[in-house]
């Protein structure tokens, strides 16, 4: 699994807190720092991508 945080992430920081392992907070929006995303993280990165409010994160 891969995902990707496009240009209208607001950095609110949920998908941070959902899944530290895979998102961290960069200077102006959200990064992933796991690419590909570890099997045992992958539940977790699809809740952050599914709760985030502007829809940035994609989960390919």
């Amino acid at each position: 699994m891969k995902v990707r945080v496009d240009d209208s992430c607001t950095a609110c920081g949920l998908c941070v807190d959902t899944c530290p392992e895979v998102f961290q907070m960069g200077d102006e929006f959200a990064e992933v720092i796991a690419d590909p995303v570890p099997p045992e993280h992958e539940d977790s990165a699809q809740q952050a991508a599914d709760e985030c409010p502007v829809d940035a994160i994609h989960v390919e």
